[in-house]
């Protein structure tokens, strides 16, 4: 058996700024700036603009989940998780680049690009991802997978900043546009193609791809990947371990979608945030995950994943009664401020234990599936809350649906024994008692 990799600090810095270079797609288009830019000013109304948005969000989500288990195969009995990452990457930049070109009124247009460009940065995760076991050490997977969490929301930040001080606020805005037809809005989609472009660089250059063992040939890798995931499933009791792990993400992960889907609409409606206020908001729960990300990524690595993630589902429930309960303002901050700095540990901590459970050779198609676990349910916590909201007319009681989504979900990942996942794995590696 080959053994662990050592850590080599130029490829693991490599590796972490493709998070740099594609976070701002996430911040900019699919958060704040062009998501709202179309919501208000592309069509007759934000509720109608509300409602196309969400369905092109869906539609991407539904994409990925169906195609990134069998993509992931595809990239690992052919070893073309580079390639793939490659494609995407120039997929999603062209698609940014086009949404530019998507004038206010050519609504089908800046959906149909946006589709695009959002399934090309999903599906770039899951090759990205695949990298994770290859380059960190079991030892250390941990603290690598959240400097890639924590560097990537400096990157969404920094790109943020520039944005609003280059482009969106200033009265004549960088580089000679304007704000007619909202150029200058419109531009920032520019800036996330170039930033994705130029960060890029390091992780094309140093991240090494190791051969498969056994890759099929040109003629059958179709044929020959259909058969490996269909063997996956017959075969699903040796991977019970990823299995659990999935199915708990699949319930923990709504909660934490759904409060990033409607934690601004929660501040806004519930305790009268200005939308500069919003974005105040954002930032700081934005630098307290990147924080948390960083600092978990060590705890990660001692108590093992499943103790950080579980630890970080406590701490999240607790912070999301606060945010429920919360009397005051500034009640709701400390509630904010807690969920910042534990979502993106329980992110990276999800992103390492599956490092951790997924055998030599099955990388892409183990993360495909996990791509598909943060995206195929994706839709029931916004669902809920909305039927919560309506049927109570409380907010509050909408908001309450992600403390059952966080319990729920820390329930089924006490059922995940994370020895047994590693020594499946066939991986080297001491897992915390």
């Amino acid at each position: 058996m080959k053994s662990d990799p050592a850590l080599d600090r130029r490829t693991v810095f490599s590796w972490c700024m493709y998070d740099f270079a594609n976070s701002p797609f996430t911040t900019l288009v699919v958060t704040f700036i062009y998501a709202a830019y179309f919501t208000d000013y592309h069509v007759e109304n934000s509720m109608v603009g509300t409602v196309l948005w969400s369905r092109a969000v869906t539609v991407a989500a539904i994409t990925v989940a169906l195609l990134s288990p069998i993509m992931g195969t595809i990239a690992d009995r052919g070893t073309y998780r580079k390639l793939f990452l490659f494609i995407t990457t120039c997929v999603c930049v062209i698609g940014s680049i086009l949404l530019y070109g998507a004038e206010p009124g050519q609504t089908m247009k800046a959906l149909f690009w946006f589709v695009i460009a959002n399934i090309a940065f999903e599906m770039g995760a899951v090759f990205y991802n695949a990298f994770l076991p290859d380059i960190a050490p079991p030892e250390k997977i941990g603290r690598v997978s959240g400097y890639g969490w924590s560097i990537g929301y400096v990157g969404g930040l920094a790109a943020m900043v520039i944005a609003l001080v280059g482009f969106v606020y200033p009265e004549t805005p960088w580089f000679g546009f304007s704000k007619e037809a909202y150029q200058n809005v419109r531009a920032t989609n520019l800036l996330v193609a170039a930033w994705f472009v130029i960060f890029s660089i390091p992780t094309f250059l140093w991240v090494k791809e190791k051969k498969a063992k056994l890759a099929a040939s040109e003629e059958n890798i179709f044929k020959a990947s259909y058969k490996q995931l269909a063997q996956t499933f017959t075969e699903i009791r040796q991977y019970r371990q990823i299995v659990r792990l999935l199915v708990a993400r699949l319930i923990y992960n709504d909660g934490l979608v759904t409060i990033f889907a409607f934690g601004g609409i929660y501040a806004a409606g519930t305790f009268n945030f200005t939308i500069e206020e919003i974005i105040v908001f954002g930032i700081v729960l934005n630098v307290g995950a990147g924080i948390g990300a960083f600092s978990f990524g060590f705890l990660d690595d001692i108590l093992g994943g499943k103790k950080t993630i579980m630890i970080s589902l406590v701490g999240l429930t607790l912070a999301a009664i606060i945010a429920v309960f919360a009397p005051s303002r500034e009640w709701f901050w400390v509630a904010g401020v807690i969920i910042g700095l534990l979502s993106g540990p329980n992110q990276a901590a999800s992103r390492s234990l599956m490092g951790r459970f997924v055998p030599r050779n099955m990388e892409a198609e183990v993360f495909g599936f996990f791509a598909f676990s943060g995206k195929a349910t994706a839709f029931l916590g916004p669902l809920l809350l909305g039927i919560l909201t309506g049927a109570f007319g409380s907010q509050r009681v909408g908001v309450s649906i992600v403390i059952v989504f966080f319990v729920i979900g820390g329930v089924l990942l006490h059922f995940v024994d994370e020895e047994e996942g590693v020594r499946l794995s066939g991986r080297k590696g001491v897992v915390a008692e």
